[in-house]
């Protein structure tokens, strides 16, 4: 056939509806936005984990991370029955090690706490430690045995050689901070951090160092998550000084470097 000028314009719109065609489908498999990262995270790190997700993504827009709270063993839990995570943070050991088989990477100790006796303001019933606790009487909440709250609760009194009739058992430190704002319990034992995010509506016993409990929060990367490169990035960037300040500044204690 003649080479003419019209069929020569309907070539050149056909290899460029090819070029388009084709540029869709190299785009399909790319990334349309930031990446998620579910971090399922002990109650206890409620506040602290905001700020420190909003310093992170400053310094990584192209990861958003999305943070789901509750007792550390509600979410190994979650891990276990293959809901959706790419990190997880606990408030001890012995919950992360339940879940070991569903984490890749190192695990990292990124905080300390301790504990403390969570009163009603001014201290009504006139608490002084935690052999007050032995008082008839006295309604005291703790967290369950299953939870790192009540795990950490039950070596203090037993450091202390006390022996406490508890009147409730919680599935974490802020329920058990919940039951004394609310005034369903005269006194509780919680982490020092805690007491913060109830603000005047709470007071406290201080618990001496020798007998208190030191809490540890390690973190890890989930083997089976959906960016686990992204989420191992971020278990280590929570032991860098930026998150370390974070951490100081919300009342936590700090492991020492050599360990994080």
């Amino acid at each position: 056939m003649p080479d003419t000028p019209r069929r020569r314009r309907r070539a050149a719109c056909a290899v460029l509806v090819l070029l388009c065609l084709v540029g869709v489908a190299g785009g399909c498999g790319r990334p349309s936005g930031p990446r998620t990262l579910t971090v399922l995270a002990a109650s206890s790190l409620t506040e602290v984990l905001g700020e420190l997700a909003t310093a992170y993504t400053q310094t990584r827009p192209d990861v958003r991370l999305e943070t789901v709270f509750g007792g550390s063993q509600e979410m190994a839990a979650r891990l276990r029955d293959r809901d959706t995570g790419d990190v997880l943070i606990t408030a001890d050991e012995a919950a992360m090690n339940e879940v070991d088989a569903y984490l890749t990477g190192r695990r990292r100790i990124v905080a300390r706490n301790s504990l403390t006796i969570a009163v009603a303001p001014g201290n009504p019933r006139r608490l002084r430690g935690l052999s007050s606790l032995t008082r008839p009487g006295l309604r005291v909440a703790i967290g369950a045995e299953s939870t790192p709250v009540g795990r950490y609760a039950r070596q203090v009194l037993d450091r202390a050689g006390l022996r406490v009739r508890w009147t409730s058992e919680e599935i974490n430190a802020r329920a058990v901070l919940d039951r004394v704002r609310t005034g369903e319990a005269d006194a509780g034992l919680v982490y020092i951090t805690d007491l913060r995010s109830a603000g005047i509506a709470t007071s406290s016993v201080p618990i001496p160092a020798a007998q208190n409990a030191t809490a540890a929060y390690p973190a890890a990367a989930v083997k089976d998550g959906d960016h686990v490169e992204e989420a191992s990035a971020f278990v280590a960037w929570l032991t860098s000084p930026t998150a370390r300040a974070l951490f100081h500044k919300h009342g936590f204690a700090l492991p020492p470097s050599s360990q994080t």
